[in-house]
């Protein structure tokens, strides 16, 4: 489901939500209260590693942190809100998934037509379904149409208008389908909730960002945090350009390295916009905005004056979301918290 068209969905007035945020060495969980004109709030939240023994497989440790985390929301969260709402059922479940388990990647579709012909909702669904595909073993997890393009200009209200020619970039989340399969069952076994929804975490942290800062209008978005690391192009509002680098940040250093890498071959390809989002953990943060700063990266926009960085903290969202929980604010669970906000309220 798309993030935009989201917004124009009917609109609840009490909703209670269970977050989980599965990223390659943790799991976070949350208990979330959304009331009609009001701000989320955060009631319980909690994250747990994922500690591989051994020799099993990833996904295995996985899916038992899963069950952990679970037992712990019911044990320690669902009293919480029943304090808070008079009940500790939640009415839906957003999962989150991030790399190894999940792909991201954009596409533009095209309409042209030599009359003049008016553009719908229908019709380009209708397209996104016949150019769509997705690989056995994968599951389409979201796909969300980012921008739309009209005579040349982009629009935010694109549908029912007149024109020759348009284009819409879609944004497509892939998830395993095994892995999102014992995902649910898992979640099913431990909670009552049915009404479940899957999307992979990189685009809606993209998605959650891009509305959380809706002025800047060109930016880069370095994601890290599920521990690799996602670059996001956004050049007037769009998304042009999305590259998953498959490298832990085990090392500020290295990691800067490969990073520089990347934003070379993109410079090559596009200008560079002046802001940068630094989207890490509390833990990482200080050290990669250090690397970034001392990377000179001045050369890349070919000027003396080194880019704007923005290292995202829990605060930038304060206006946004609430936070409750006697846990730490984690930045992802709160850009969870808001995404679903515009998508559903």
């Amino acid at each position: 489901m798309s993030f935009f068209n989201g917004l124009f969905h009917k609109k609840k007035k009490e909703d209670s939500v269970i977050l989980i945020d599965i990223s390659a060495d943790s799991i976070a969980g949350a208990y979330v209260r959304y009331s009609a004109d009001e701000l989320p709030v955060l009631l319980y939240t909690n994250r747990v590693p994922i500690d591989i023994r051994g020799e099993e497989p990833h996904e295995h440790a996985m899916l038992r942190a899963l069950d952990i985390l679970g037992n712990g929301l019911i044990r320690e969260g669902a009293p919480i809100l029943v304090r808070s709402t008079g009940s500790g059922s939640a009415d839906t479940i957003l999962v989150s998934i991030d790399a190894p388990w999940q792909k991201t990647f954009i596409r533009t579709e095209r309409f042209e037509q030599e009359e003049p012909f008016i553009f719908t909702e229908s019709l380009v669904w209708k397209a996104l379904e016949k150019t769509r595909f997705v690989p056995k073993g994968q599951q389409l997890a979201d796909e969300s149409i980012i921008g739309t393009v009209l005579n040349g200009y982009k629009t935010s209200n694109p549908y029912g208008k007149e024109t020759h020619h348009a284009s819409v970039i879609v944004l497509t989340s892939l998830v395993d389908e095994l892995v999102v399969g014992n995902i649910k069952a898992t979640l099913r076994a431990l909670f009552h909730t049915q009404e479940m929804s899957v999307i992979a975490g990189s685009s809606l942290r993209y998605q959650a960002i891009r509305a959380a800062f809706p002025y800047e209008h060109d930016a880069l978005i370095l994601d890290t945090a599920n521990s690799l690391t996602t670059i996001s192009l956004v050049r007037r509002d769009l998304l042009v350009n999305v590259v998953e680098v498959p490298i832990r940040i085990n090392d500020a250093v290295v990691w800067m390295e490969k990073i520089s890498s990347e934003l070379t071959d993109i410079a090559g390809r596009f200008p560079l916009p002046r802001t940068i989002f630094l989207l890490a953990r509390e833990s990482e943060d200080v050290s990669l905005q250090k690397a970034l700063d001392n990377a000179k990266l001045g050369s890349l926009w070919l000027a003396e004056n080194p880019p704007k960085i923005i290292a995202l903290l829990a605060s930038h969202l304060a206006g946004l979301v609430r936070h409750t929980s006697s846990a730490s604010p984690d930045l992802s669970l709160l850009l969870m918290a808001f995404f679903h906000s515009h998508r559903s309220f």
